[in-house]
């Protein structure tokens, strides 16, 4: 569960980035291993928590199912 919540935490970098004194091939550069270190933890965590809880953490995440209505 650990890698799922690191993986989430991960999406904030290449948010911010951007807003950053460093140069351009910097901010490309941890803009894309930002990216490739919250998918790559994300897939690590779904291995170990398997399939189901994975799934519902994704749907979580999905903005198409955020004004949906339970029932």
């Amino acid at each position: 569960m650990g890698f799922l919540i690191i993986s989430l935490l991960t999406w904030i970098i290449p948010v911010a980035a951007p807003f950053t004194p460093f140069s351009t091939a910097v901010k490309a550069g941890v803009i894309t291993g930002a990216i490739v270190f919250a998918e790559v933890m994300f897939w690590a965590g779904a291995l170990l928590v398997g399939k189901e809880v994975a799934a519902k953490y994704k749907g979580y995440l999905n903005p198409k199912n955020w004004r949906k209505e339970k029932g």
